[in-house]
């Protein structure tokens, strides 16, 4: 407990000597919508363990409504958040109003949200929260218009439904109110997607110009997209959840990757505490960006290059050093060529592994990966991206696509009290010729 002290004293002063940008508008209630499919709504989440609201952060009680809802309909109200987040599924797939598995990352992502504004102003940033995500759905049915599929296709009108009546219920308090972020926990039935990246952008622009509709706000709303590492080698939607960051710097955000937290035996899904690891980092991102409002990056690449065996690789480091975590355990123990590569994977032009000779940490940001041969144009270097074909899961109980390298945030989850430094995202650079 001393320590998970110090760790949250020492990043309460990073947070304040460090925070580049001016504090962002926020509202009496804040609005953050999570959407996504079976870990947005806490799949295999259970036993629930957020039942206590120890500050003033809310969620939506549609106490029995049937689908379709009024937002005007009296009967919801506004009530602590607390987990389960909404009313909880009866159905596989099953869809809002009753499109809860269990825990989600809501609770602890409020709660954290809570914990980081009263250290850095002295008092309660309250989140109001709506979870609209459904079991195991790509993103033909999270999209604006989506057609109806028995339960699945409802999630867009969720959003905009519990926005209306959160607005309307704002009103009546004499509260201002608008929606800051959406958590966006998604992408594995989007595995094999080549379009997903745009598909992304397209959902984020509609849940843009809709919600200010409905709010009057002139502030973006932000989505901040949590990398899934579970399915697919080199899977296009893992890859676009990072990439998507670098094309729309200002609209969307990767909070990182999952690889890192406690899964579920099935090695897909989190469980309860995963899931609130996961949204004391949703938690961290959306104080930084828009509480803050500064550009807070991931963990990520931003240089490669590549001369003859040797690789070299810079780092933009949300918190210098970089270092080889060492709790997670050696990735690739089964592909001898990637075995030394710490997660780091390199593939000739013919997709064949290149033999990893040492991965080296050099000075603060840069990673220099020396091969036992040149590599040769058109090789491509990755970080993540393929699994262990033999196992269904890593030693340490989660996805078997993961790596060790992360920087040295000293931020610690104030409900769960684990350290949470920013581990590496996956990502795809071609070598010569030039990045995505």
């Amino acid at each position: 407990m001393l320590i998970s002290l110090l760790r949250s004293l020492t990043y309460t002063v990073a947070l304040l000597s460090s925070s580049a940008g001016a504090r962002s508008t926020t509202w009496d209630w804040n609005g953050i919508i999570g959407d996504g499919q079976s870990l947005s709504v806490g799949a295999h989440g259970l036993p629930i363990e957020s039942t206590r609201q120890p500050y003033g952060n809310l969620k939506v009680n549609t106490d029995s409504l049937p689908w379709p809802v009024d937002p005007n309909d009296p009967k919801i109200t506004l009530v602590p958040l607390v987990e389960p987040v909404g009313r909880l599924a009866k159905t596989y797939p099953s869809s809002w109003p009753e499109n809860i598995d269990g825990e989600t990352p809501h609770s602890a992502a409020g709660n954290e949200i809570s914990a980081l504004s009263i250290a850095r102003f002295g008092h309660d940033l309250v989140t109001v929260h709506d979870a609209v995500g459904e079991d195991g759905q790509g993103m033909i049915y999270l999209k604006k218009g989506a057609t109806h599929h028995g339960l699945s296709g409802r999630s867009y009108e969720a959003a905009i439904i519990q926005t209306k009546a959160i607005a309307r219920l704002a009103e009546d308090a004499g509260k201002s109110f608008g929606v800051g972020a959406i958590f966006m926990t998604h992408g594995e039935t989007d595995t094999g997607n080549a379009k997903y990246e745009e598909e992304l952008y397209q959902l984020w622009s509609d849940y843009d110009t809709d919600l200010k509709a409905i709010t009057g706000q002139k502030q973006d709303v932000v989505m901040i997209v949590s990398q899934h590492n579970r399915l697919g080698e080199y899977s296009p939607s893992t890859i676009a959840q990072w990439a998507i960051g670098d094309h729309h710097p200002h609209e969307i955000v990767c909070s990182g990757p999952k690889y890192q937290y406690p899964y579920f035996t099935d090695g897909l899904h989190l469980t309860a505490d995963g899931y609130r690891q996961l949204g004391e980092k949703y938690g961290q991102v959306y104080f930084e960006r828009v509480v803050l409002g500064s550009n807070w990056r991931p963990l990520e690449p931003v240089k490669v290059e590549h001369t003859g065996k040797i690789i070299t690789i810079q780092f933009h480091v949300p918190i210098q050093p970089l270092v080889w975590d060492s709790t997670l355990g050696d990735p690739h123990p089964s592909t001898a060529e990637w075995a030394k590569g710490k997660g780091f994977e390199v593939s000739d032009p013919q997709g064949k592994p290149v033999m990893i000779d040492s991965a080296e940490i050099k000075g603060s940001d840069t990673v220099l990966l020396t091969c036992g041969t040149d590599p040769g144009v058109g090789a491509r270097l990755s970080y993540a991206l393929v699994g262990e074909k033999a196992m269904q899961k890593a030693p340490f109980g989660a996805s078997p696509h993961w790596g060790i390298l992360r920087d040295s945030d000293p931020f610690v989850g104030a409900v769960t009290h684990v350290a949470q430094p920013n581990f590496c995202v996956a990502f795809l650079w071609p070598l010569n010729p030039a990045p995505h």
